[in-house]
């Protein structure tokens, strides 16, 4: 499946504990259908010191959402907004959001 998100996308969370927040995307994983928005879903990871972490204890770090818990946040609209594919006439495919027909860098 083809994630119609990509890093770096401001996307706003439709379900879940974090409804209603937006984001900006730090991670996408297609082939798990997840996603993980920075400071949003945090988690607590109870690790040991190691050559990574010099400092053992209890971390926070973002946990993956599922895509389909999320939807891309339109900067130009203000609100939340479908996201899809257009073939300009050079022939370079670009994302588009649906409503506004805007494309998206």
């Amino acid at each position: 499946m083809k994630a119609k998100l990509k890093k770096g996308d401001t996307v706003l969370v439709i379900a879940g504990r974090e409804r209603g927040k937006t984001g900006k995307v730090l991670a996408v994983h297609p082939e798990e259908s997840t996603i993980v928005v920075e400071k949003l879903n945090m988690m607590k990871r109870h690790t040991k010191p190691n050559q990574k972490v010099r400092q053992g204890g209890i971390l926070e770090r973002e946990a993956p959402i599922s895509i389909s818990n999320v939807m891309y946040y339109s900067a130009n609209l203000q609100k939340r907004a479908r996201v899809g594919f257009k073939v300009l006439e050079n022939g370079q495919c670009v994302r588009i959001t649906k409503k506004d027909q805007a494309v998206i860098e």
